[in-house]
């Protein structure tokens, strides 16, 4: 006993600061997702909830919308993920031999429309997008001659319009994150290069893109995770129309969820992404981190 009074009387603060972030975890993370776990298993009603075992997971399977949504996911993300990262590796070289001021410009730049509103931004791409002639877009295709174009209002247009938009966006916390890891990068390795004559693309392919894979690998796993959760966007701009062009897997769940009260549905499907976007995640760590150099 006397042991445990020590104990306590040595460590029991410890034990004191660690259970404020357990508890917050235990009551606003773990048990809402064991909740939603629950719920996925029923025809959820507030009073009086009731067990279906697995009629949700199979109801979703059966639903040609739930497909076409994990299909407009999939497109999505294979569609903007790599690109972004192209893009924001190209800029993050271009600026890194800048002065400091320089580079301090270009992180502000760059990385502005990431802390502004969505609603804001969306706003703006609404407006690049409008149909009409006032259309910034329209307005500049207008001048070639070429007649206006709904680009959110069609089936084959609307999801590259959404994706479009990520194109110019996104780049403000990779490009730091990889001005990061290229200041981390020995100048002696470039100064050997030099001496042996090696060509820019000899000492980015040799040197600087392997140094970069652990945050290339960061990068990739983060913008799918974030790319499988898309909504904002979709909500604003077009609400997952027209005929389900631009319904992903999140705007599906907020939907069923949300709009038809569906929230046995919705869970399953919420715990269906989450195993997908597990399994990615997984995928990823197994096939590149064995070729990551730290």
């Amino acid at each position: 006993m006397d042991k445990w009074k020590q104990f306590f009387r040595d460590y029991g603060w410890c034990y004191l600061f660690i259970a404020v972030p357990v508890i917050l975890f235990l009551v606003f993370t773990l048990y809402p997702v064991l909740a939603a776990l629950v719920m996925s298993f029923q025809k959820y009603h507030v009073l009086n909830p009731k067990w279906i075992g697995f009629d949700n997971y199979r109801m979703m399977f059966q639903d040609e919308v739930f497909w076409k949504a994990m299909w407009n996911t999939f497109v999505f993300t294979v569609g903007t993920v790599p690109l972004n990262l192209f893009i924001t590796l190209g800029l993050a070289i271009l600026i890194f031999p800048r002065s400091t001021r320089t580079q301090t410009f270009f992180k502000a730049a760059f990385y502005l429309p990431t802390v502004m509103s969505g609603v804001t931004l969306a706003l703006v791409w609404f407006w690049i997008y409008d149909p009409t002639e006032s259309g910034l877009l329209n307005m500049f295709l207008g001048l070639f001659g070429i007649e206006n174009v709904m680009w959110l209002g069609k089936s084959n247009s609307s999801l590259f319009s959404i994706m479009f938009m990520t194109y110019f966006i996104n780049h403000g916390a990779g490009i730091i994150l990889y001005l990061a890891a290229l200041g981390g990068i020995p100048k002696s390795l470039y100064e050997a290069a030099d001496i042996d004559h090696a060509s820019e693309w000899s000492k980015f392919k040799n040197i600087t893109w392997p140094l970069l894979k652990p945050t290339t690998l960061y990068l990739l796993v983060t913008s799918i995770i974030l790319s499988f959760q898309v909504f904002m966007s979709i909500y604003l701009m077009t609400q997952g129309g027209p005929n389900f062009a631009t319904t992903t897997i999140a705007y599906l769940i907020y939907e069923h969820a949300f709009v038809y009260y569906k929230f046995g549905l919705a869970a399953a499907e919420s715990f269906v992404l989450g195993f997908i976007i597990i399994l990615a995640s997984i995928a990823q760590f197994k096939f590149m981190s064995s070729d990551v150099e730290y």
